[in-house]
């Protein structure tokens, strides 16, 4: 064996000692840059620090946030979303939107009524015993948002709409605590 076939087994065996290093630096890498697409683009996590959704939601609960879903789809009655308070943007807020625009909502003792018609609210455990207001005009591009649980709750009764360029992205799963894993409605 020449000098120079020892060096080419030498240079071999050191590529070969490499090569898991380097998978493994490659893999970490995809992982990290994968990571990074999916929380900035896709979804991100946020944490409950009040009561204003109780039951959906508790203190401290984990939950994920779809921001894909402003891009493809439509906020309805219902969802539960994730936006930047209207009165100072640095704070995020987690609220049931109630009110859509163009629709003329109404909030009677016994309930909350939409162009006339009360609206049915599963996800609340009570019936609740409301402070009457409006008739209000939902305006285009905004949304009546409320918590889950009224009585205590800093919603749209009090601070008013919330305009849709707000919107960060729907909640769609609680992650932490394990016991209240699952989905949102």
């Amino acid at each position: 064996m020449t000098e120079k076939d020892e060096y080419a087994t030498l240079d071999e065996q050191l590529k070969k000692a490499h090569k898991p290093l380097l998978e493994l630096v490659q893999a970490v890498v995809i992982a990290v840059v994968i990571t990074f697409v999916i929380r900035t683009f896709v979804f991100q996590p946020f944490w409950v620090p009040t009561t204003s959704m109780v039951p959906t939601l508790k203190v401290n609960d984990r939950i994920l946030v779809n921001e894909m879903f402003l891009r493809y789809g439509e906020v309805a009655r219902g969802d539960v979303m994730v936006f930047r308070y209207p009165l100072d943007p640095e704070v995020i807020y987690v609220k049931r939107m109630i009110g859509l625009p163009g629709e003329t909502l109404e909030i009677k003792e016994d309930g909350i009524y939409i162009n006339g018609e009360k609206i049915e609210e599963p996800y609340l455990e009570r019936n609740y015993n409301y402070a009457p207001m409006g008739p209000i005009l939902v305006p285009e591009n905004s949304y009546f948002a409320m918590g889950d649980n009224r009585e205590f709750s800093a919603d749209s009764r009090i601070w008013g709409f919330v305009p849709e360029d707000n919107f960060i992205g729907k909640a769609f799963l609680i992650y932490w605590p394990m016991n209240d894993f699952g989905q949102i409605d």
